[in-house]
């Protein structure tokens, strides 16, 4: 028998078969982690949730690096918070929750996903709070529209309780989660708040309101409607934000290319460095760089990539938002020669 660790989840391997032990949690890291997702994947428009149905939402699940391993067997096991409105359509406290579930069939490799589940029902949400929950059993679940199409997430709504979003970094593509067990972990929610689930919190971690006043800043509370994307919350995504997602994408995009594509696909150092933003023109000459290598058939194996996709479209995200917060500068001739 091998033992190995991944994050969240400790594996031993003997044969064919593959038997986990959960990691001990830090609650605290996990709500950080959450709120970072959360930043994370509302950061591009072309790609985030549609705010009709965050608006509309009667409970959000994030849990950060959920880890699917797989041999010939394979299994799901991540820690993360839910959120769900109450009756004045507030967002309650973050809540903690494990999600596990299994797998079988010819698959290998170690994935981590950040995933995020929409609860667009009451039914729904009330089949988690009472303690454990299976997703595809105890409520439907489909993929989640992205961007601004209002039909497609008309449609997702119709047809399913539980919108589902995963963000992947491995060796799978995509996450499924029909059969996976959501449960309420009480243990963290003592270990976090000091008091037991149920009850007033004894204290109240910084990670906790800066995570709840986020949600709550994306989607008014009880509105029942969509926030415009030109309104104030998410007109024009924080720089700084897409600067820190770009840096991160493009970290995991040179880890599997060789050193001649690290030096073609480089961004300006500032990208990744601490001092002042890169300049616009260099970000546009690399912006360019990487649409040349998009539309070459012969780098399909790269382009289908989602290290390349993430990196190329948070770059374009991040000359977008740079571009409309510039301060215009006034079209004046040469000044006088003295």
């Amino acid at each position: 028998m091998r033992w190995f660790f991944a994050p969240g989840v400790l594996i031993a391997v003997t044969g064919s078969l593959l038997v986990t032990r959960p990691a001990q949690a830090d609650p605290d890291q996990t709500v950080r982690s959450a709120d970072q997702v959360l930043h994370e994947v509302m950061a591009i428009p072309a790609r985030r949730i549609p705010e009709t149905l965050l608006a509309e939402a009667q409970g959000v699940a994030i849990i950060p690096d959920v880890i699917k391993i797989g041999f010939v067997a394979g299994i799901r096991r991540g820690h993360g918070v839910v959120l769900i409105r109450d009756d004045q359509g507030n967002w309650t406290w973050p809540q903690f929750v494990t999600l596990t579930g299994g797998s079988f069939g010819w698959q290998a490799g170690v994935q981590g996903s950040d995933v995020v589940l929409v609860f667009m029902t009451k039914k729904s949400v009330e089949g988690l709070l009472r303690g454990k929950f299976t997703v595809g059993a105890d409520a439907s679940v489909a993929a989640g529209p992205v961007g601004r199409n209002a039909a497609a997430a008309t449609d997702a709504r119709l047809k399913a309780e539980i919108l589902s979003y995963s963000r992947s970094r491995g060796l799978f593509v995509g996450l499924a989660l029909d059969g996976s067990a959501i449960e309420i972990d009480d243990g963290e929610h003592l270990a976090y708040y000091g008091s037991p689930s149920g009850q007033p919190p004894a204290r109240m971690p910084e990670s906790a309101v800066k995570l709840h006043q986020d949600l709550a800043q994306m989607t008014p509370p009880g509105s029942g409607t969509a926030v415009p994307l030109e309104g104030p919350t998410l007109a024009v995504p924080n720089p700084a934000t897409l600067r820190q997602l770009l840096g991160k994408n493009a970290t995991q995009l040179y880890a599997v290319v060789d050193a001649s594509w690290q030096k073609y696909l480089a961004l300006p150092p500032e990208v990744i460095g601490v001092d002042d933003p890169p300049r616009l023109d260099a970000l546009q000459r690399a912006l360019q760089q990487y649409d040349r290598v998009a539309q070459a058939p012969q780098y399909q194996a790269l382009v289908t990539r989602p290290e390349f996709q993430a990196t190329h479209e948070s770059l374009r995200e991040y000359i977008r938002a740079l571009s409309e917060t510039a301060r215009p500068q006034i079209a004046l001739p040469p000044p006088p020669v003295r």
